[in-house]
């Protein structure tokens, strides 16, 4: 055999795989051939989006000591390679999979790196008959973390059938189970929206409540608190990643009865919950090993609303707090009280946006992070959506409104002299035609894409969001006068809009299609399809803007969900530039002149009500709206009928480029400035298109090095540009070249009659390559499946039509003649 001509795929199965299995590694449970990493980054071009190939990471094998209990990765190259090419993609993938131990092969033997030292020599080459054991290994790995034997029997708990993990949450629940196994009693978790942190909870809690971490409390009978801040967030919980628990798991409610959904004919059925809280008498069953309870519905102001004081102060072993960002991250909020009162009880923070400013810090109560996972990590890897942004400016907003004099108000107030900007708007200034514009554009981009593409509107306060739920109705009157339920406002103060959240967020219901809101579904949701995020909201805090925009981050690619949009009326995604947007949680501390390094507790100041926005703005779920007193006779807004009218001043696309990045340049200039980076002159570029074999190649190159043809197609379409192909396209908006369209190019080479050389057939084949080409481009006749479509599929089978030429070799020939003729024809003078 010679082994130099073996592909790598015979590498793995003649040589490396015999030898893990040699030194007593398991086949079926702790070898894992092409074990998944990274699903490859969605790029989204134009209207369509799909998965950079580039990007996708699998490993040749990971080693597992038990199932998903990672210890080692193997990379495997050809035998023609040296023995050690494939270390440093292995080093990368022990790096995610948060293992020390990796190694090389090009089936000759072994590169093993052993990043804990243990014989003093990180790197060293093995035999294939020297590959370690699973035994050695962990008993390295368990050397090397400094584990006692008690810490150790946790840390091999088994995890609970379900799922298969992705790597970062494998991180993320292994580390935090060996944290806690060590002793450690503050712990926090950071994970981007949409990334599983409820199933990463489920893990944890699965792993800590069976194993031996409470060497008092049988496997089993540990008790565990599961605190949320919405009663979403603990039913949808309850019903979904915890339902293994069902049996043990009760919910800390005195009034719940169940989960309401309403199916699209409005019928309401309930999904009971077994609760922990006898209804009348208010007393707790605490004969339950997990229980999951909001914050409020626990405690309050009056003794009698506590119930958490019904069990004694030791009575949990674990306490999990989800969005741990909002009210447990304020030192004297109510919710803190509970964390305090079961100090004893090890406290583990989740949340996608961790808090810290000068008063309030996740960090200064769980501490550091133990493991982070960003949006931005997140769009990388291909497990979450990316998006693009459209920015909408209104004149009013931009710049500014001044009322002329003695001016009143529809209810008659004097409207205050002063310009009002684009922060007054539904805060301090109501203008109804403003409504109506913004209306008018949501409803233009959803006709323009897809009607019933999940939209969820993120309006100042209740009020707005009543306005704009009748606005939306008016602009899509054709489907709502027959489905009321196409847009719904969904608020804190609408049971019948609450009773459709489910219906919102489910997959397979239609209705309701647009949901406007305030504050209620910016963090919690689970809109899995939602499409489209509008921002029509003063957004000051980086942790609600992160919590707006992770509504659109998860994907669902089964159901056509690969990317989203953000429209922005309010400038909002100038966040996206600001450092803080995805960076680490950093804590503020400003030590004055005597004061300690080590931040100090004090006392932080208490949080608004519910519903009153922190900044000063009108309160978001104010029954009287408008016309709430504010301690003077003045109204809280002033509302201005269609005397004042209302106009787009500017519009704007945004896209991410191949870095993630946001564009912020005009496509056209950013296009010109990719292609100047890639080749010096017009010249360079020409001869890169013509030696190119493969056109459609080249373009895809192009495409991943940030060039977004798709997109620029669609600009240039709006502004009458059409049926272009990428090398016009290009030529066009980066070196200023007339464009000819695809049609035009077909014709004159056509006209030139360059193929009486060929048969009947094969000039018959030619001409309908040419008509394919100026109706569909390039790629298509350069597809190998293109005689398997019309016209050719009537003109004979593929292997026909290729005879015609007298073989493949002689079709490629006339293919790339067509091509040199069509890019030749009508080609700027080099």
């Amino acid at each position: 055999m010679d082994k130099k001509s073996l592909s790598e795929s015979d590498i793995c199965d003649k040589f490396v795989r015999p030898a893990l299995v040699a030194a007593g590694w398991h086949t079926l449970d702790q070898i894992y051939a092409q074990y998944p990493l990274r699903d490859g980054r969605v790029v989204v071009r134009g209207k369509t989006a799909r998965r950079d190939q580039n990007t996708v990471l699998r490993a040749d094998y990971a080693l597992f000591f038990k199932a998903n209990i990672p210890l080692a990765v193997v990379e495997v190259k050809q035998a023609r390679l040296s023995v050690n090419a494939g270390m440093q993609q292995a080093i990368q993938y022990a790096q995610l999979l948060d293992v020390p131990f990796s190694f090389a092969s090009n089936g000759e033997g072994f590169v093993f790196r052993d990043a804990t030292c243990a014989t003093g020599v990180p790197e060293q080459t093995i035999g294939l008959d020297e590959f370690p054991s699973p035994q050695e290994l962990w008993r390295r790995y368990c050397a090397w973390k400094g584990w006692a034997p008690a810490v150790q029997r946790v840390a091999e708990t088994p995890y609970a059938p379900a799922k298969v993990p992705r790597y970062y949450q494998l991180t993320a629940i292994n580390r935090t189970v060996e944290a806690i196994a060590a002793g450690q009693h503050r712990v926090l978790l950071v994970m981007a929206t949409g990334t599983g942190k409820t199933y990463t909870a489920f893990q944890i809690i699965h792993r800590l409540w069976k194993s031996d971490w409470r060497a008092d409390k049988a496997k089993g009978q540990k008790r565990i608190l599961f605190l949320a801040d919405r009663n979403i967030l603990v039913d949808q919980t309850m019903v979904n990643d915890f339902r293994p628990f069902k049996g043990a798991m009760a919910k800390l409610s005195p009034n719940a009865k169940g989960i309401e959904r309403v199916d699209a004919q409005g019928q309401v059925s309930i999904e009971d919950l077994e609760l922990a809280v006898n209804k009348s008498t208010k007393e707790v069953n605490k004969s339950y090993e997990i229980y999951l309870s909001l914050y409020q519905a626990v405690s309050g102001t009056d003794e009698d609303s506590n119930i958490y004081k019904q069990f004694s102060p030791d009575f949990f072993d674990l306490i999990v707090v989800d969005e741990c960002h909002r009210g447990s991250a304020a030192e004297d909020s109510a919710w803190r009280e509970i964390l305090s009162y079961f100090s004893s009880a090890t406290q583990i923070g989740l949340t996608a946006t961790p808090k810290e400013t000068k008063d309030i810090s996740n960090s200064d109560y769980f501490g550091e992070p133990i493991y982070t996972y960003s949006l931005k990590q997140g769009i990388e890897d291909g497990y979450l959506a990316p998006y693009k942004v459209i920015r909408v400016d209104l004149d009013k907003d931009t710049f500014g409104w001044r009322p002329t004099d003695g001016m009143t108000d529809k209810l008659g107030h004097l409207i205050e002299d002063r310009i009002y900007t684009g922060p007054d708007m539904n805060r301090k200034l109501v203008l109804e035609k403003r409504d109506e514009v913004v209306a008018t554009k949501i409803t233009e981009y959803l006709r323009a894409t897809d009607r019933y593409a999940k939209t969820i509107v993120f309006c100042e306060d209740i009020d707005h969001a009543a306005r704009m739920r009748q606005a939306l109705s008016n602009a899509n009157a054709d489907l709502c006068a027959t489905q009321p339920n196409y847009v719904v406002q969904i608020t804190g103060d609408n049971p019948q809009g609450k009773a459709q959240l489910d219906n919102f967020i489910d997959p397979e219901k239609l209705y309701p299609v647009i949901a406007t809101t305030s504050r209620l579904m910016s963090t919690g949701v689970d809109a899995q399809t939602c499409k489209l995020i509008v921002l029509d909201q003063n957004i000051q805090s980086m942790t609600l803007f992160k919590q707006i925009i992770g509504r659109g981050t998860r994907l669902r690619e089964d159901l056509g969900k690969t990317w989203f949009t953000i429209l922005d009326f309010k400038r909002a995604t100038d966040n996206f530039a600001d450092p803080a947007f995805d960076g680490e949680p950093v804590q503020i501390y400003e030590p004055q002149a005597g004061d300690p390094i080590n931040p100090p507790e004090p006392a932080a100041p208490a949080l608004p009500a519910e519903g009153v926005d922190p900044a000063g703005a009108p309160a978001p779920n104010d029954p009287l709206g408008p016309f709430a007193p504010g301690g003077t006779d003045e109204p809280k807004k002033y509302i201005v009928g269609g005397m004042v009218t209302v106009a787009v001043a500017r519009e704007r696309v945004q896209y991410l480029n191949a870095q993630g990045k946001l564009i912020t340049e005009s496509l056209r200039d950013y296009t010109r400035i990719n292609l100047a980076k890639r080749f010096d002159s017009l010249d360079q570029f020409l001869q890169a298109w013509t030696d190119a074999e493969r056109k459609a190649a080249l373009i895809s190159e192009l495409e991943n090095q940030g060039v977004l043809i798709d997109a620029l197609a669609e600009e240039l379409a709006s502004s009458g540009l059409t049926n272009l192909d990428p090398f016009d396209l290009l030529l066009h908006v980066a070196y200023n070249q007339p464009p000819i369209t695809r049609r035009e190019r077909a014709s004159r080479v056509k006209k030139r009659n360059l193929f009486t050389q060929y048969g009947p057939v094969a000039r018959k084949v030619l001409d309908a390559l040419l008509d394919k080409y100026a109706d569909e481009g390039i790629t298509t006749i350069e597809s190998n499946d293109v005689f398997k479509v019309q016209p050719f599929t009537q003109m004979g089978s593929a292997s026909e039509l290729i005879r015609s030429f007298g073989g493949r070799a002689q079709y490629l020939g006339a293919l790339a003649t067509l091509e040199q003729a069509l890019y030749t024809t009508g080609q700027p003078p080099a």
